[in-house]
């Protein structure tokens, strides 16, 4: 009788460390799920931003990783300044603020090609025969495999006269280099080595 008294008793026990154990690893891994939850929640709030609109209201924005843009801002910041430079009225204060603004986008390569240009009288010829100059970039090709990054655009010029418009095709090389960001710079890019490796004409069409 005491026998069967004193298995009863060891089953019992057995059952309670059974359950003890059961309830200390529910416990666990309910404190786990909490913890990784609260971590999980946290993060996917610090991915939101709110942005106080003209002092009225609350917009959410959503926050990314800089480095996610950055080929379609670099692309951005080449495609802009071949706009800048190469797109010319037949006027002097017009032609000098566009180079200004270009300027803030690259080194000193850009502008020692403009000097360049000025010194043979380009944009004198520009404003004299009251012609305009825009600028197509078809595409712009960078490397990000190295830094800086090597770049290549591919653009059509028409250089527009009374009498004719003349199709060209440009094509640039330069690099690619971090910078701060500012109101003149908002890709936070600079071009360096600046080179113009094909300018030639395609077509003159008649006006």
């Amino acid at each position: 009788m005491e026998f069967k008294t004193l298995r009863n008793i060891e089953n019992s026990f057995s059952q309670i460390r059974l359950y003890a154990l059961v309830f200390a690893v529910l416990c666990v891994g309910i404190s786990g799920y909490a913890v990784w939850e609260s971590y999980r929640f946290a993060e996917l709030q610090r991915q939101k931003v709110y942005v106080l609109d003209n002092g009225k209201s609350l917009m959410l924005a959503l926050a990314q990783d800089a480095s996610i843009n950055r080929p379609v801002e670099a692309r951005e910041h080449v495609r802009r300044f071949h706009e800048l430079f190469f797109t010319l009225a037949p006027d002097k204060n017009a032609i000098e603020n566009n180079m200004k603004r270009a300027f803030n986008l690259a080194d000193k390569s850009a502008f020692d090609y403009y000097k360049d240009l000025a010194e043979k009288g380009y944009y004198n010829r520009i404003i004299s025969g009251n012609v305009q100059q825009r600028l197509e970039v078809d595409s712009v090709v960078c490397d990000f495999e190295t830094y800086p990054y090597a770049v290549k655009t591919y653009s059509k010029q028409f250089i527009i006269r009374s009498s004719n418009v003349t199709k060209r095709n440009l094509v640039t090389s330069c690099y690619l280099v971090n910078s701060v960001r500012s109101d003149n710079n908002p890709q936070g890019f600079n071009m360096e080595k600046f080179t113009v490796l094909e300018n030639k004409d395609l077509e003159i069409i008649e006006r």
